[in-house]
């Protein structure tokens, strides 16, 4: 049985592609590296103090950086799908409709939180001491708790349809485990920042 399933999946992912390798590296890096670094400006000010003190440009760099190099995990990933078995997914109109409603509706959850959030919001401006006056409750928020990450696996997944590589699904799986793996950080970590801000402004009163 396990030899069969192991020889089903041979036959429509290469695993010893590299550019899979690379992909699944690249896709691993950005949360985990962010998360590392903005926890460590959060306790030192490394990158705001290399700005002068200035915490909005370092901001805005660190908003670059993050910005460029999911540019360059989403160009790893589609050389990765290139490099993988071609397998018919869905039958026609569905091919071509499903990833298409999946990529707007995953584009839609990514630009309209990053809009919701603006630049500080949405790349990590909490850890520079940037907050927020209140929480962000409008769309997409008030439908998902993490429309960003979710808009994102809406993507791959739209990608892996579209070019019909189920490679593509399985690394739309380990999308999806490694954003949840870095919620955990995440998500707990920003509260706190929040938590310490109102435990201050009550002492302040």
């Amino acid at each position: 049985m396990s030899k069969s399933l192991f020889s089903a999946l041979d036959n429509i992912v290469d695993l010893n592609k590299a550019s899979l390798a690379i992909s699944l590296l690249a896709i691993a890096f950005n949360p985990t590296a962010w998360n590392i670094v903005a926890r460590n400006e959060y306790a030192n000010k490394t990158i705001t103090r290399t700005f002068g003190g200035n915490a909005r440009y370092g901001c805005y760099f660190l908003a670059v950086m993050i910005f460029s190099f999911g540019l360059l995990r989403d160009s790893l990933y589609h050389r990765a799908l290139e490099d993988q078995p071609r397998v018919s997914l869905l039958p026609e109109p569905y091919a071509t409709l499903v990833p298409a409603a999946l990529f707007i509706v995953g584009q839609t959850f990514v630009i309209t939180s990053t809009w919701a959030l603006g630049v500080t919001g949405t790349f990590l401006g909490d850890y520079f001491g940037i907050l927020m006056d209140h929480r962000v409750e409008g769309f997409p928020f008030n439908v998902l708790r993490d429309p960003m990450y979710v808009g994102s696996t809406m993507c791959f997944a739209a990608g892996a349809l579209w070019y019909e590589r189920p490679a593509g699904l399985l690394i739309t799986i380990y999308v999806y485990i490694v954003y949840i793996i870095a919620l955990r950080y995440e998500g707990p970590f920003t509260d706190m920042i929040y938590s310490r801000r109102a435990e201050q402004q009550k002492k302040a009163i």
